[in-house]
C-alpha cells in the first residue's frame, strides 16, 4: 500500500463521521425541492464523468454549456451530446424520485420497472439518432438484451441472454434486502454491499448497450435512498475504477467499497454540506475549497494561522465560509 493511503478502517470510519454530521447537524439528505442546486450541480457533474467513463469525448464546460443552456457547443460528434442529455435526463429522474417521501416505510429501494425506465431515459436520445447495429425490435431502450455477451477482459462471461429476466428479477430482490437501517457503524458492510450489488449488475449485462451508465444511476438511486450521498465515479480513476470491479468479479469487493466510500465523502463535502451549512457555521476544510484555494492551500493557511480554522477531536481541520472569505479578501489585501 502506497505510504500515506488510508487504510480501510480510516476510510470508513470517516464516511461514518460525515454521515452521521450530516444526519445529526443538517437533517440528512435534501430533497431536489429544497436544494435544487445540489443536485443539479452532482447530475451536471455525473452526466459528464460517468458518459466520459465510456468513451465520450465532451469536456466538462461543453456539458454545462448543454444542460444549463441547451446549447451544443464544440464541434463534437452529434452522438456525444445526446448520450450526455440521456444520462442527465435520466439522473434528474433519479434524484428527484430518491429524495421524495414515499410515505411507506416498506417501500423497495429499487423496482424492476425502474431499472427498465433508467435504461429508457438514458439511451433513449441516442437510439433515435444512431441505434445500435446488432440490436432486434425487442432489444429497444429499456428492453432486455437478446444476444450473447462476449467474455470480459479478465475473463468473467455474463450469463446466458435467456437467464437475464430471472438473473435480473434475483438482483431486484436481493438489493431490497440490503441492511440500509443498520447503524453507522455498519458501514464497512453497507458499503461493500453495495459494491457487490454494482459488480453484479453489470456482470448481469442486462441490457445490449448503456449498462455501466444504467449501472451507475441505480447504484445511486439505491445510496440516496438509503440515506447515502450519490457517487461520481471520475473519469481520472477509470482504471482504478475498472481494476476494482476485477476484483470483485472473484469476490473481493473491499477495494471497490473503499473507492464508492471515498466518493461518497468527496460528494458530501464538494456539494451538500458546502449549501446546508450557514455562512457562519465551520464545516470540514474539504467543504471550502474553492477555484482560487484548493485543499493544501486552505490546510497550510490553517497551520499557518493566517485562517481562521481549528482541529476537531478526529484531527480534521474546521473553518467557515465567512472565514475563507476574510481570508481572501486578506490575501488580495496583502498583494495590492
Amino acid at each position: 500500500m502506497p505510504r500515506g493511503r488510508p487504510t480501510r478502517e480510516t476510510v470508513y470510519k470517516r464516511l461514518t463521521a460525515a454521515i452521521d454530521e450530516l444526519n445529526t447537524k443538517y437533517g440528512g439528505l435534501p430533497t431536489p425541492r429544497e436544494a435544487a442546486r445540489i443536485w443539479s450541480d452532482i447530475w451536471h457533474l455525473e452526466a459528464h464523468h460517468s458518459t466520459a467513463l465510456e468513451g465520450n469525448t465532451l469536456v466538462l464546460r461543453q456539458v454545462e454549456m448543454l444542460l444549463g443552456k441547451g446549447v451544443v457547443a464544440g464541434g463534437q460528434p452529434y452522438k456525444n451530446y445526446l448520450e450526455v442529455q440521456g444520462y442527465a435526463d435520466a439522473a434528474k429522474w433519479v434524484y428527484d424520485q430518491a429524495c421524495q417521501p414515499t410515505g411507506d416505510e416498506g417501500s423497495p429501494l429499487v423496482t424492476l420497472q425502474e431499472i427498465r425506465n433508467i435504461h429508457q431515459m438514458i439511451m433513449t436520445p441516442v437510439w433515435g439518432f444512431a441505434p445500435h447495429p446488432d440490436a432486434t425490435e425487442r432489444e429497444t431502450p429499456g428492453n432486455f438484451r437478446e444476444h450473447e455477451i462476449m467474455p470480459f477482459d479478465g475473463g468473467m462471461t455474463p450469463p446466458s441472454w435467456v437467464l437475464v429476466p430471472a438473473e435480473v428479477g434475483q438482483w431486484v430482490d436481493e438489493a431490497n434486502r440490503l441492511p440500509v437501517g443498520s447503524p453507522v457503524d455498519d458501514m464497512p458492510t453497507l458499503v461493500e454491499g453495495l459494491a457487490s450489488m454494482h459488480n453484479r449488475f453489470e456482470q448481469i449485462h442486462p441490457f445490449l448497450d448503456g449498462n455501466g451508465r444504467t449501472g451507475r444511476l441505480v447504484l445511486n438511486l439505491l445510496l440516496v435512498r438509503s440515506g447515502l450521498p450519490p457517487i461520481i465515479v471520475r473519469k481520472e480513476k477509470r482504471t482504478s475504477y475498472l481494476r476494482a470491479m476485477k476484483y470483485a468479479d472473484h469476490g473481493d469487493t473491499a477495494v471497490l467499497g473503499q473507492i464508492f466510500a471515498r466518493a461518497m465523502e468527496d460528494s458530501l463535502y464538494r456539494f451538500i454540506v458546502p449549501n446546508l451549512a450557514g455562512p457562519a457555521r465551520e464545516v470540514p476544510l474539504s467543504s471550502l475549497v474553492t477555484p482560487t484555494l484548493s485543499l493544501v492551500a486552505l490546510r497550510q493557511a490553517a497551520q499557518r494561522g493566517r485562517l481562521d480554522a481549528h482541529q476537531d477531536s478526529s484531527g480534521t481541520w474546521r473553518s467557515s465560509k465567512q472565514a475563507v472569505e476574510e481570508y481572501e479578501r486578506s490575501k488580495r489585501r496583502t498583494s495590492v
